[in-house]
């Protein structure tokens, strides 16, 4: 009972928090404009502030681990891989490009920063996850919308320039970059530096959660339940039962071993769905996607914790 209640601490008010968003926009406090606003600030100020301030203040020297990386990277091209191959079961085939994106690309940021902080009190090693994972993500997603585009069977290079630059320039990958300059160099992080960056880094996780619930959308969101329902479990339960084992004998433990899990299991982003509006697919079933993914993921994140709570592992 001990290690499901804290399982249970780091999973249920990130749910809750997330919630608050969809019900500030349902009474109207949010709208969409606001929510747009909010996760623009979240993305390009408060989670790269964040990220900065722990990789600044740890040794980077002592916490780099090129095996954790690389084995983040594979991981994902596996289960890209894998992603394809199933959409290839689509009947009709018109949803492949988002059943694809859907099924892989995970809310590896914010809901992985957020379970971590409430798990150790920082991000731990999620940014060696983000590094390894999220431009894979972006790359990949581009390429599967382009080729898979109904009525289009070529690559967008001009929607991949765009990518590959948006990448170079992305406020995370900076705000990692700059914490593992700092770090590296051993820059002294003074009291005054250190709470004014605190002050700001402590709006990402509640905002980006509520942001995220404020973008949720119903709509038409399972006319292809079957399809929705596979995805879902690939995204949550499939591709963890496939790679977690593996992340365990490979000696993976603590905030590693929970980056992981995040990066597996944790619920659809919600920019899936803007990027495969943004490319001209439907995005009703990228929407049903992430409702359900956001919704269950609260549960099948607390029980793969639980199991890994249970082995002495987290």
């Amino acid at each position: 009972m001990e290690n499901l209640i804290f399982c249970l601490n780091a999973t249920i008010p990130i749910f809750f928090t997330l919630l608050l968003g969809y019900f500030f926009r349902r009474i109207g406090l949010f709208d969409d404009a606001f929510v747009s606003r909010m996760n623009k600030f979240v993305f390009v100020a408060a989670l790269p502030v964040l990220l900065f301030q722990d990789i600044a203040q740890v040794d980077i020297y002592k916490v780099w681990d090129l095996k954790m990386v690389i084995f983040c990277f594979v991981i994902t091209s596996l289960s890209i891989t894998i992603s394809v191959l199933l959409s290839l079961f689509l009947h009709p085939s018109d949803i492949r490009g988002e059943f694809i994106q859907a099924s892989y690309r995970s809310s590896a940021a914010i809901l992985g920063i957020a379970v971590i902080q409430n798990l150790y009190g920082n991000a731990g090693m999620a940014p060696l996850m983000i590094i390894a994972s999220v431009p894979l993500y972006n790359v990949m997603a581009v390429v599967v919308l382009s080729v898979f585009k109904p009525g289009q069977g070529r690559l967008d290079r001009t929607a991949l320039k765009k990518t590959l630059k948006g990448i170079v320039t992305n406020p995370i990958i900076l705000g990692i970059a700059a914490g593992m300059v700092w770090s590296l160099l051993r820059f002294p992080f003074p009291k005054i530096l250190d709470s004014t960056v605190g002050n700001l880094a402590k709006t990402a996780t509640p905002l980006g959660l509520m942001a995220m619930g404020g973008s949720l959308r119903f709509g038409k969101a399972f006319s292809r339940l079957k399809a929705s329902v596979v995805c879902t479990f690939m995204k949550l339960v499939g591709y963890e039962a496939l790679f977690l084992p593996l992340a365990i004998s490979r000696g993976f433990t603590r905030d590693k071993l929970v980056s992981i899990i995040i990066m597996l299991g944790s619920a659809s982003t919600v920019s899936c769905f803007v990027m495969a509006k943004n490319m001209d697919h439907e995005g009703s079933f990228t929407s049903g996607v992430v409702l359900l993914t956001t919704l269950l993921s609260s549960f099948t994140l607390t029980f793969w914790l639980f199991i890994c709570r249970n082995l002495g592992l987290v």
